[in-house]
């Protein structure tokens, strides 16, 4: 599949009835051939109305990690499990994140990133494991696949919380230091 066929088949989906409610496909933004991928829940109020994830105050506090961390915005792909916002910005039901997860997993393949960071809790259960601690396992590498993986705060719970936010500086971090090792170990296996 091509990008621009899952883009409308994602703007097409009425797999679930929030595609009635959205203003815009929160597709998913940044480079396609990222080898860091950031997966969210769903789409909240500001990036439902410019259709790009993570541009509200959300958005802003994780671009601020990123900086931090040394990881360019541009150079990461940002997506949510689901493409269309819930009303009130309420947890996506299990059947509109079924609904979506085929459109997550066409991305995922049309990336082939090298490692999947979870943004928050619901997406860590539901994609590295139903049972998933946000509190206890954050920054926790998992390796699934030919992935790894791990979860991080939300960034709209560190604006709710901002004791958790110096985790989430130390969990960041570790997330660039782990992408530097798989990079350095596909330039070896390239090389050789």
């Amino acid at each position: 599949m091509e990008w621009s066929e899952l883009e409308e088949r994602c703007a097409a989906c009425r797999g679930c009835s929030l595609w009635k409610t959205r203003t815009n496909l929160v597709f998913g933004t940044g480079s396609r051939d990222a080898d860091l991928m950031f997966v969210g829940e769903a789409p909240g109020e500001q990036e439902d109305l410019t259709g790009i994830p993570f541009v509200g105050a959300a958005g802003q506090l994780l671009d601020l990690y990123l900086e931090a961390a040394d990881i360019p915005r541009e150079s990461v792909y940002i997506a949510n499990i689901l493409k269309c916002r819930p009303p009130h910005n309420r947890d996506p039901l299990p059947e509109e994140g079924d609904a979506c997860m085929t459109h997550l997993r066409e991305q995922v393949k049309l990336i082939r990133p090298s490692m999947i960071v979870c943004l928050g809790r619901i997406s860590a259960m539901r994609l590295i494991r139903p049972d998933y601690r946000i509190t206890r396992e954050h920054g926790q590498f998992v390796t699934r696949g030919a992935f790894l993986m791990t979860a991080v705060y939300h960034p709209s719970a560190l604006l709710r919380d901002p004791s958790k936010r110096e985790d989430m500086y130390r969990d960041m971090k570790a997330i660039r230091r782990a992408l530097d090792e798989r990079k350095g170990r596909k330039e070896t296996f390239t090389s050789v």
